[in-house]
């Protein structure tokens, strides 16, 4: 649990009849004030519903603002006494929610780059009760939707070669398994008993819902890059994730631990096959060093027994 928790007025007792009443939206949040004052607002024209913010030790003046909601009641909100990274303001609203009978948690970010407009979508695959992780893909397009940014190259080849690696390893066919714009049905996400801190949180996330037999079905959401150059900053276990090779190899490395520990197939066995087709298949202007450097990355990881 966080070490410091703001809650002001606990609106889950007097919540509206009918789905949206057993639906909670959590929004981690880190030095989002330029942001975060614009969410609210937007999030109530598409919905009606319990909104948590969680706030990861900001500095910026993003919990005032925060504070300043909960004391109107508008929204709740945690607050982490200091940094701890995005998958522990994940895991600590879904345990909120979990305590107090949601049954739905709606993840989505605080930088504009998941639109509210696609919260009714989420609500009508959730109505349907035949999946257990609703996750948002970013790379497939239906009809109708917006325009979408194209995405940094090296962000987009890091996610094409952990997707593959995870369609690998578990025979599924996933188009964007790094997408926070998820609903998660809170009864079999706490039964997880999810652990992993930082970006690293999905590389957990997926092989717990392999082994656990979860259902999941993607749907399509915008692909948004307001800041292009927004930084992961340093992990103090991997590094400089703003270093492509650095961000791969942390993020499989976790993976590969998960998958030891829960005895299942290991990395090795995906890695020819992502090596081959994956890493052939990335953005043409991804430099070819670089290209490289990655496949060197995933080999490298892969070879490091259980």
């Amino acid at each position: 649990m966080p070490d410091a928790v703001t809650n002001v007025d606990d609106r889950s007792e007097r919540r509206s009849p009918g789905t949206s009443g057993r639906i909670l939206i959590a929004v981690p949040v880190f030095n989002e004030v330029a942001h975060v004052g614009r969410m609210l607002p937007s999030l109530r024209e598409h919905a009606e519903m319990d909104v948590l913010f969680v706030d990861d030790a900001s500095t910026d003046g993003t919990a005032d603002v925060l504070n300043a909601l909960a004391q109107r009641g508008e929204a709740h909100m945690l607050r982490h006494a200091a940094n701890q990274g995005y998958g522990r303001t994940l895991i600590d609203a879904f345990d909120w929610a979990e305590e107090r009978g949601y049954e739905w948690v709606i993840t989505m970010d605080c930088d504009e780059q998941h639109e509210p407009a696609s919260i009714p979508d989420f609500v009508r695959e959730i109505e349907k009760n035949d999946a257990d992780i609703i996750s948002g893909t970013r790379y497939f397009r239906r009809p109708g939707q917006g325009e979408d940014d194209l995405p940094p190259p090296e962000r987009r080849a890091v996610n094409l070669i952990v997707t593959a690696t995870i369609n690998e390893l578990f025979g599924w066919s996933l188009t964007d398994t790094f997408c926070g714009f998820k609903a998660h049905r809170i009864a079999r996400t706490a039964a997880m008993r999810l652990s992993e801190p930082g970006y690293a949180f999905p590389m957990q996330l997926w092989p717990r819902v392999y082994a656990g037999a979860l259902r999941v079905r993607e749907i399509p959401v915008r692909r948004i890059y307001n800041d292009p150059n927004r930084t992961f900053g340093h992990d103090v276990r991997a590094g400089d994730l703003d270093n492509a090779r650095t961000r791969l190899e942390h993020y499989l490395s976790v993976l590969r631990d998960e998958l030891c520990d829960l005895n299942l197939p290991p990395l090795r066995d995906a890695v020819s096959a992502v090596a081959r087709d994956a890493i052939n298949v990335l953005p043409d202007t991804l430099p070819g060093d670089l290209r490289d450097t990655l496949r060197d990355g995933l080999e490298a990881v892969a070879s490091v027994p259980c």
